[in-house]
């Protein structure tokens, strides 16, 4: 059973509809890992802990079984899904093709880059080196100004739509390798300065690295059954 810290920022942000905290809240304990893949998480268990009826907890529970932060099994409650070495590898199939449309289209058609991709990175430098949420909350927020960038509201949309993917496989990386981040923070960078000369070879080859897999990291998940 995952233990909760009932003090936790997500869980007193009063401002919000219920479901929305509770949504928040899980959707926090998971990425920092403090719900565990593979554990159970129980609606009386976050109920209790947040103050709140088991109404809100129910939806915040089915929303994020359909974001597949969790799987509902009847009579057991929530379990927490495992980031699998697969998913790793599909999402960053998934995102090489969409990321790599945008700067194509962005150096083809020369279009100006986003202020708010060097305000992020701006932010990202700021942080904590171990405060490994807001660094990856940032990250996903950097890509998608770049996708947004270009103009196409689906494709907008389809970026959106792996969010929650992303990040939990992000926040594994990042958990299993903690080199990692100066080495994103540089490609960051790179890709910041190739996009902003219009230089669509260099900006390519620096999100192919960006997105490649590493060993070490996909060695250490598991696999699907």
């Amino acid at each position: 059973m995952a233990m909760i810290d009932q003090q936790d920022d997500a869980g007193s942000e009063r401002g919000r509809p219920t479901r929305e905290r509770v949504y928040l809240y899980v959707r926090e304990q998971i990425l920092r890992g403090r719900f565990a893949g593979g554990s159970f998480v129980e609606e009386e268990e976050i109920s209790s802990a947040l103050g709140v009826s088991r109404t809100p907890v129910r939806e915040a529970f089915h929303r994020l079984e359909a974001e597949r932060f969790i799987d509902l099994l009847p009579r057991r409650g929530a379990l927490v899904r495992q980031v699998t070495a697969q998913e790793l590898l599909d999402l960053y199939e998934a995102r090489r093709m969409i990321e790599g449309h945008a700067i194509q289209r962005i150096c083809r058609e020369e279009i100006p880059i986003p202020p708010q991709m060097a305000t992020i990175l701006h932010a990202i430098e700021a942080l904590p080196q171990d405060d490994y949420f807001e660094r990856i909350e940032l990250n996903r927020r950097f890509h998608f100004v770049m996708v947004a960038a270009v103009g196409n509201v689906v494709l907008s949309e389809l970026y959106q739509s792996l969010g929650a993917r992303q990040q939990r496989v992000a926040m594994t990386a990042i958990s299993t390798d903690p080199t990692r981040t100066a080495r994103i923070s540089r490609e960051h960078q790179a890709l910041l300065s190739a996009l902003s000369l219009w230089d669509e070879a260099g900006a390519l080859a620096i999100l192919e690295q960006h997105l490649r897999p590493i060993v070490g990291v996909v060695s250490r998940l598991p696999h699907a059954p």
